[in-house]
């Protein structure tokens, strides 16, 4: 579980900033907790509208990809202070990304009552229409005469205190997950309204061109009189011509695609044969939308898929596509993000990992060998109980999605897939050399 922390306070020495530092190290065993500034933050002023700001967003961009957010406010005259009224302001103007979080409020004061008041009124604003935070109730944490309360070490002095917020902290945790598993329930489906047809638009997509065109390449490019040839073009990090842009991607090691965030196919390096290729694709399938590119059978997977990359839900999804001969091949869908955090689309890079297993076992002389307590394949993961499906005719992946798959929590493979496993080697036994493991030879 991941936390975010914000302190209601600009001072540089923030009591309220301490007490969420000291809460993030000392509970770091219970939970992840990154603390976040809004120095930055400028006043609210609806005349000067800076919500595409990179402070707004930066806000914004972490605390969605929260599994909820810890406010520690101090007390200004019985209310919060001006700083954090005008944060919650701005994350409650044109962008919601309280709407739905879980929160804890705790503060602290140089008085006994522990920023009461201002506890309740940050309570009533996180609660309004349009901020709509789920604010755990009860259990407040009030932290008086704050001056006194930590030591040297920027550590609570009091064991009942540490104790009392350990209990809190460890209750909000179980607010979290259910408040998180009633809003996953309410929004179960919500990867059946995933586009595929990619009937929208993002900035980049090119107009007044068929998807479903031939040669849709050719007239995207003479439309938008794309660079190409010995054309120039300047990468972050380089200058290529498109020419030696193609040879560089074309060598890569893996197949790539590229689809935006439209679900609009863009791009594959065009390496052989479609015939050839682990993840068939040919050049008329450039430009077409993602439900062109899959079987009717395996749209919803396709969808799921989509959605739990572009939701946040996984940043990669792993799929291993059994049924080929003397190969063990990988399907990696990979979320793609611009330098703001926002979804752009997805890359998938497809290998055959096969020959880099047999390359780690030739230079480091071991063998594969089953493990008996392995509850799932000891080379792919996958579970050892299910059945195999069919793979893709068109993309590789499997088509035996008719039904939601169950999906594994760390990598995000679907669990009813079969991976075949790769076949035990015993290469010749090689002088390894002691120390780096390489062979001798």
């Amino acid at each position: 579980m991941k936390l975010v922390g914000i302190a209601g306070s600009i001072e540089d020495k923030s009591y309220n900033r301490l007490l969420l530092k000291f809460i993030a190290n000392h509970f770091s065993d219970m939970v992840d907790i990154e603390i976040l500034d809004i120095q930055d933050v400028p006043m609210f002023n609806q005349s000067d509208d800076q919500t595409e700001g990179e402070a707004v967003q930066y806000l914004k961009r972490k605390i969605m990809q929260a599994d909820g957010v810890i406010i520690a406010t101090p007390e200004h005259n019985h209310t919060i202070t001006a700083a954090l009224k005008s944060v919650i302001e701005w994350l409650s103007f044109k962008i919601h990304p309280m709407s739905g979080k879980p929160v804890l409020i705790v503060g602290a004061s140089y008085y006994d009552q522990g920023s009461s008041r201002a506890q309740l009124n940050l309570r009533q604003i996180l609660e309004s229409p349009g901020v709509d935070a789920v604010v755990m109730p009860g259990n407040e944490f009030l932290l008086g005469e704050v001056k006194q309360a930590f030591d040297d070490q920027n550590n609570l002095k009091d064991p009942r205190t540490v104790s009392f917020l350990q209990e809190t902290l460890g209750k909000f945790l179980k607010f979290v997950k259910m408040v998180n598993a009633m809003d996953a329930e309410a929004h179960a489906d919500d990867w059946k309204n995933e586009d595929l047809e990619a009937k929208g638009e993002v900035e980049t997509t090119i107009k007044g061109v068929d998807m479903h065109a031939a040669d849709w390449v050719e007239q995207a490019a003479a439309k938008t009189h794309a660079a190409e040839g010995d054309d120039y073009v300047k990468l972050d990090r380089g200058v290529l011509t498109v020419k030696q842009l193609n040879w560089f991607l074309n060598s890569m090691p893996m197949e790539l695609t590229y689809a935006d965030a439209n679900n609009q196919f863009l791009y594959y390096n065009h390496q052989m044969d479609g015939d050839k290729m682990l993840a068939s694709r040919t050049p008329a399938q450039a430009g077409n939308p993602l439900a062109d590119c899959h079987p009717k059978r395996a749209v919803p997977g396709v969808k799921r898929a989509v959605h739990m990359l572009r939701t946040g839900e996984t940043d990669l999804f792993k799929l291993p596509v059994p049924g080929i001969p003397n190969k063990y091949v990988m399907h990696y869908y990979q979320a793609l993000h611009d330098d703001k955090g926002e979804y752009k689309g997805i890359n998938e890079f497809v290998l055959d990992l096969l020959p880099i297993v047999k390359y780690y076992l030739k230079q480091t002389g071991q063998m594969l060998a089953p493990d008996p307590d392995a509850k799932t394949d000891a080379v792919s993961g996958a579970s050892s109980k299910t059945k195999t499906p069919k793979p893709d005719d068109v993309s590789g992946a499997s088509v035996d999605t008719d039904v939601e798959p169950a999906v594994d929590d760390v990598s995000g493979a679907s669990a009813d897939t079969e991976a075949a496993p790769v076949p035990p080697t015993k290469p010749a036994t090689p002088e390894v050399d002691s120390v780096s493991g390489a062979s001798a030879k």
